[in-house]
């Protein structure tokens, strides 16, 4: 196992190199957005599906978020972050730089863990995934992560806190007040089906 600390973990980020860090629900695998490509291959993931970018302060996606979508998603971030809620949100035009897929949503969270705020307060927010190899059952620690992603540096310290080790609940954003529910999770939201 690769552990390595957060001022190398910002270095290989601005290199190109992903890192596995601790998150609030699972162990996520993250990097700067111009090299997302990288976690598509390490994961084996289907291209299609789209990476979610994740930051450590709402303001970070204020302008990320297209404007008829942005108080309805100011609402939803203020109200349930930092924590276990992933929002699909239709973003601006100048950030489809961070799209991973073809359309023009973007899923966006904010963890609520000490590591991960830190080290994207850092970075910047990073697309991210679970880590693991698609399709399998995530690892919910360190050791177990390294023996699947053995390629991959983790953010120590080791052992990491305890995660809950369920996914986060994903909605994505309909219309004005309007929302869907894509996958439950940790979270329940009253009213969204």
């Amino acid at each position: 196992m690769n552990v390595i600390d957060h001022k190398l973990a910002l270095k290989k980020l601005t290199r190109g190199s992903p890192i596995i860090f601790q998150t609030d629900t699972l162990p996520a695998i993250g990097c700067i957005p111009k090299f997302s490509k990288v976690i598509y291959k390490i994961k084996k993931r289907d291209t299609k599906k789209p990476l979610i970018l994740m930051g450590a302060e709402n303001f970070q996606f204020n302008e990320i978020v297209h404007k008829s979508a942005l108080d309805d998603f100011k609402y939803m971030a203020s109200k349930y972050w930092p924590g276990p809620l992933t929002i699909i949100i239709p973003i601006s035009e100048k950030s489809k730089v961070f799209l991973s897929s073809s359309n023009s949503t973007l899923g966006l969270r904010i963890p609520n863990s000490m590591m991960a705020k830190f080290l994207i307060k850092k970075s910047g927010p990073l697309l991210t995934s679970s880590a693991n190899i698609s399709g399998l059952t995530p690892a919910t620690n360190a050791k177990e992560i390294s023996m699947e992603l053995p390629n991959v540096d983790i953010l120590g310290p080791v052992p990491w806190e305890k995660c809950s080790g369920k996914a986060s609940t994903i909605i994505s954003w309909v219309n004005h007040g309007k929302w869907k529910k894509i996958r439950e999770g940790e979270v329940l939201i009253p009213g969204i089906s």
